[in-house]
C-alpha cells in the first residue's frame, strides 16, 4: 500500500473556487466513509480548512486511486470533476509525506509560519481515528507531521515569519497603524463561536477592543465564549452573548466586524451592511462611485472612459481596481450586467482599448457569467488597494468563511473596508518570509527523509519476525527430537543443549536480519523483505499474520498527539 493525497488549495486554485468546494462537516465524514469503501483505498483522513481541502488514502494502485480520489472530492464538494480537476494538485508516497510535514510547519500557509493549521490537523487526524478511517499509516503520518510542526515552532523563529489568520487579518484592516492603536476603544462584533472566531475574540480582545459581542445560532457557544473573555487574566474587555437576529442591531453599533461561520449562504448582504451603515451616520451609504447595491440610473462620466454606456463612475475608480472583476459587478441587475458588458466590448475610448485584452476579455465574460448565475464566483484579479486611494473607513470588516460570510459588494461601500480571504491571499502573496523558513525547510526534508526510512523498515519487520518464528519452531522440533533419543540426560544437560542451540541460531540470524533491516530503510530497499521471504520459504500468511497483530496493538492504544 502506499500513501496518497489528492486536493485543492489556495496555491492551486482561486478562491472562488475553494468556496464553492469547501466541506460541510457532515461532508467530511461522508467522503471519508465513501474513500474507505472504494476499492483502491484501505485508510483516509480529510484535512479540510479555510483555504484548502486534501485527500489522504492509503491505495494500493496509484492512477486507480488518483481516480477515484478526485472523483469522490467532486462528488461531496458539489463542484463538477470536469471544472474541478485543473485545480487538483497530487502527492505520491515521499512527496505525500513532505507536502503534510510542510504543512503542518506552516510552510504551505496562506501565512507563513502560522500555528492554527496544527489544531486542524490534529482535529483531522481525531475525526479519522473516531470515523475507524485511519489505520497504521495515516495514524502513524498525521502523529508525526504533529511532531515536526511542533518541533519546527520550537527549534526555529518560523513564528516570527507568520502570525494567524486572524492576526494577518486585522493588520491588513489597520494597513499603516499598529494594531493595538487601531483597536483602542472599539467595538468589536465576533459572529460566530467556533475555533477561529474565538481566536479572533481572544485576540481583539487582547489588542484592546472596549467590548466583544458574540453572536451565533447556538445561543450557548455565544455566552461561554462571551464568559472566557470575560474571566481571562489578559484583557479588560467588556463581553456579552446575543442571539443571531440581533445581529442587524449590533452592526449599527459595531466599529469592527469578524465572521466565520459555517453557514452555505451570505451571512451578511450588502443591503443589510448598508443599512448598518446608514444606522451608524443618519446619512444614505455612498458606494464609491460604483454601482450601488440597487443600481442607480447611468450617467455621463469623465475619468478612464466618458461613455454614456458605462454604469460604473469611472472618475471614482481606484487605482488597481478592476472594473472587469466580481467586485465591480457583484450585486447588479441582469439589465446592468448587459450594459457593462456592451460597454466593455467596445473600443471608444483609447484608454480602454489600451486596457482591453484576451485575458481582461474572458476575466469579464467569467465574471459576468459566474454574477448572473449567482454561483461559480472568480476572484475579482487587482492588486490590494492603496487605502490612500479610499474614503477613510469606519466601518471594518474581517470574513474568515469559507464558503465566504460576507457579500463582496460590500468591498465598495463607502466608509467601510473589508477584508476577506481572497484579499489575505493576494496581501500574503507579497508578504517577506524570515530565514527561519529555509531552517523549517531542512528539518522537514531531514524528518521525510526519517519517516521514509522507518516506514521502510518497518515493511520488513513482519518478515524478519516470522523468520525468527521459523527458526524457533525447528530449534523447537529438533531439541524434542534429540530429547526423545536421549531420554537419560539430566535438566541441566537438557539446559545446556538448549542455550547452545538457541545460540547458535541467534548469530546465525542475527548479522542478516540487522543488515536486511538497514537495506530495507533505503530507497528501493522495499524488494528485500520479498528476497527473505523466498530465500527461507517462509509463509506469506504467517508475515501478514504478525503484521495484522502489530497494526491491531497500534490501534487500540492510538490517540491524538
Amino acid at each position: 500500500m502506499s500513501l496518497l493525497v489528492v486536493g485543492l488549495s489556495h496555491r492551486s486554485a482561486p478562491v472562488s473556487v475553494l468556496e464553492r468546494a469547501a466541506l460541510s462537516a457532515d461532508a467530511q465524514i461522508k467522503l471519508l466513509q465513501d474513500t474507505v469503501a472504494a476499492e483502491p483505498a484501505t485508510e483516509a483522513a480529510v484535512l479540510a480548512t479555510c483555504n484548502r481541502i486534501e485527500l489522504y488514502a492509503d491505495v494500493d494502485k496509484f492512477h486507480a486511486g488518483v481516480a477515484e480520489l478526485s472523483t469522490l472530492l467532486a462528488q461531496h464538494s458539489g463542484v463538477g470533476l470536469e471544472e474541478l480537476t485543473p485545480y487538483l494538485y497530487v502527492h505520491y508516497e515521499d512527496r505525500a509525506v513532505h507536502h503534510l510535514f510542510s504543512v503542518a510547519c506552516g510552510l504551505d500557509s496562506m501565512v507563513v509560519g502560522e500555528g492554527q493549521i496544527l489544531g486542524q490537523i490534529k482535529d483531522s487526524l481525531a475525526r479519522a481515528q473516531e470515523l475507524h478511517t485511519a489505520g497504521k499509516l495515516l495514524n502513524d503520518l498525521f502523529q508525526q507531521a504533529l511532531r515536526v510542526g511542533k518541533r519546527a515552532h520550537s527549534e526555529t523563529g518560523i513564528d516570527r515569519a507568520g502570525q494567524s489568520l486572524v492576526t494577518f487579518g486585522l493588520e491588513q484592516l489597520a494597513v499603516g497603524t499598529a494594531v493595538p492603536d487601531w483597536a483602542r476603544g472599539k467595538k468589536a462584533l465576533v459572529i460566530g463561536a467556533g475555533s477561529m472566531s474565538s481566536l479572533a475574540a481572544a485576540t481583539l480582545a487582547r489588542a484592546g477592543v472596549a467590548e466583544v459581542v458574540v453572536a451565533n445560532r447556538t445561543f450557548e457557544r455565544a455566552e461561554r465564549l462571551a464568559r472566557i473573555l470575560l474571566e481571562a487574566d489578559d484583557n479588560a474587555v467588556t463581553a456579552r452573548a446575543v442571539p443571531m437576529d440581533a445581529v442587524a442591531d449590533e452592526l449599527t453599533r459595531a466599529d469592527v466586524v469578524v465572521s466565520c461561520t459555517g453557514a452555505t449562504g451570505l451571512v451578511l448582504t450588502a443591503e443589510t451592511v448598508a443599512h448598518a451603515v446608514e444606522g451608524r451616520t443618519g446619512h444614505p451609504v455612498a458606494d464609491n462611485g460604483f454601482t450601488a447595491v440597487k443600481p442607480a440610473a447611468p450617467q455621463r462620466h469623465t475619468g478612464l472612459g466618458a461613455d454614456d454606456n458605462c454604469p460604473l463612475d469611472l472618475a471614482a475608480v481606484q487605482p488597481g481596481f478592476s472594473v472587469m472583476g466580481e467586485a465591480a459587478v457583484a450585486g447588479m441587475d441582469a439589465a446592468t450586467l448587459e450594459q457593462h458588458a456592451a460597454w466593455v466590448a467596445g473600443g471608444s475610448t483609447a484608454d480602454r482599448r489600451e486596457r482591453r485584452s484576451p485575458e481582461a476579455d474572458a476575466e469579464l465574460i467569467t465574471a459576468l457569467a459566474a454574477t448572473a448565475a449567482t454561483v461559480g464566483r472568480i476572484p475579482e484579479r487587482r492588486k490590494p488597494e492603496p487605502v490612500a486611494e479610499r474614503p477613510a473607513p469606519f466601518f471594518f470588516l474581517l470574513d474568515l468563511a469559507m464558503p465566504r460570510d460576507i457579500d463582496a459588494a460590500v468591498h465598495r461601500l463607502a466608509g467601510v473596508r473589508l477584508v476577506d480571504i481572497e484579499s489575505l491571499a493576494e496581501a500574503s502573496a507579497d508578504a517577506p518570509m524570515a530565514a527561519d523558513v529555509d531552517q523549517v525547510r531542512r528539518i522537514v526534508a531531514d524528518e521525510v527523509a526519517a519517516f521514509g526510512a522507518a516506514l521502510r523498515a518497518a515493511h520488513i519487520t513482519p518478515t524478519v519476525v516470522a523468520l525468527r518464528t521459523m527458526a524457533a519452531d525447528v530449534v523447537a522440533s529438533e531439541l524434542a527430537r534429540l530429547h526423545g533419543r536421549l531420554p537419560d540426560l539430566d535438566e541441566r544437560q537438557r539446559g545446556e543443549i538448549r542455550q547452545t542451540v538457541h545460540r547458535v541460531v541467534d548469530k546465525l540470524l542475527h548479522a542478516p536480519t540487522v543488515r536486511v533491516k538497514q537495506l530495507a530503510a533505503e530507497p528501493g530497499g522495499a524488494g528485500y523483505a520479498d528476497a527473505l521471504r523466498t530465500l527461507f520459504d517462509l509463509d506469506p500468511e504467517t508475515a501478514a499474520a504478525v503484521s495484522g497483530a502489530g497494526d491491531s496493538m497500534r490501534n487500540k492504544n492510538r490517540g491524538p498527539a
